[in-house]
């Protein structure tokens, strides 16, 4: 399917397929983008979470286009599917992490973050991609609540109408510590918008166990139908630390078999930003493991209970 014949449909929920799963390119910044997509595609991921990022298509360096149908390519022979990620940490500021934001208080960086979100979306409708992710940004200090959210519907409203022109759903994340932390906070964002059609979730598996009142299980299922794009590592209660599966307390056989039970279709991307030290070896840990949790959860509760690979049973 083409980007300009995509819908922004719903999540429905029908024959459970399992999930299919990818790695970012935010844990293997210290590989080359060429050889971090032929690790991923030997080691058997379904994808690729594409943060765009200096070193893996940049998205201000020059001849983007040119380079995007390059990597597309890349893609197609490797059979792989990708989502474009836009958490590059110094990619706009090289002296500000993640800035500037769409809530900073000058409208000039404002829109600096902006454009580069509406070129994520060209390089996501050129790559096929399932989904644009981004995130609200932290509240400035001494900006009240009422200005931060007028300033991020006013920033995303561009945003929306470009991903609905190109037929790529803008998937923004709860964040830990942002304006936009929870999923109640992407509810009152949905509304502030009304409920536009392009805009969907990122639903990170370790933020959920981290601040969600929900277990991670629930929470799939309650984000069932705006799911555009899901993250997964583990992770402890009240911690935002993402850590290599097994070293927190998430239980993820029933967190994969509740995103199998969604209808969800795009990729659940390992998200690993602090270990590209070690990205290679992870990739390889981190498939083993979810293959084996998700053929738990494949197998019903009973198995679940006597073999969860990891967390809290």
């Amino acid at each position: 399917m083409s980007a300009g014949e995509r819908t922004f449909a719903r999540g429905t929920a029908g024959a459970p397929a399992r999930p299919r799963f990818g790695y970012g390119t935010n844990g293997l910044t210290d590989l080359r983008l060429d050889d971090a997509l032929g690790l991923l595609a030997d080691l058997g991921y379904a994808g690729v979470g594409l943060t765009l990022d200096h070193m893996h298509l940049d998205p201000l360096a020059p001849d983007l286009a040119a380079r995007t149908r390059r990597v597309a390519r890349r893609l197609n022979r490797l059979g792989l599917t990708v989502t474009v990620e836009t958490g590059a940490r110094y990619v706009l500021d090289p002296r500000h992490k993640h800035g500037p934001s769409l809530l900073d208080p000058d409208p000039q960086r404002r829109a600096d973050r902006v454009r580069l979100l509406v070129r994520a979306v060209q390089v996501a409708a050129d790559l096929d991609a399932h989904a644009v992710h981004c995130f609200s940004g932290i509240t400035p200090d001494g900006t009240d609540d009422a200005t931060a959210w007028q300033r991020l519907t006013d920033a995303l409203t561009p945003v929306l109408a470009a991903a609905s022109g190109a037929g790529v759903p803008l998937a923004i994340e709860p964040e830990p510590g942002h304006l936009l932390a929870t999923l109640a906070d992407f509810h009152h964002l949905r509304q502030l918008l009304g409920d536009p059609e392009p805009l969907g979730l990122t639903l990170d598996i370790g933020h959920c166990q981290c601040l969600e009142a929900e277990s991670p299980a629930d929470c799939v299922r309650a984000s069932a139908p705006w799911l555009r794009h899901v993250q997964i590592e583990d992770m402890r209660r009240g911690v935002h630390e993402h850590l290599p599966f097994g070293d927190g307390e998430i239980d993820f056989p029933p967190v994969l078999s509740a995103l199998a039970a969604t209808g969800y279709q795009g990729l659940t991307v390992v998200e690993l930003p602090r270990h590209s030290h070690a990205g290679p070896e992870l990739a390889s840990r981190s498939l083993e493991f979810l293959r084996r949790a998700d053929r738990i959860a494949a197998a019903g509760p009973a198995v679940r209970e006597a073999a969860s690979p990891g967390g809290t049973t």
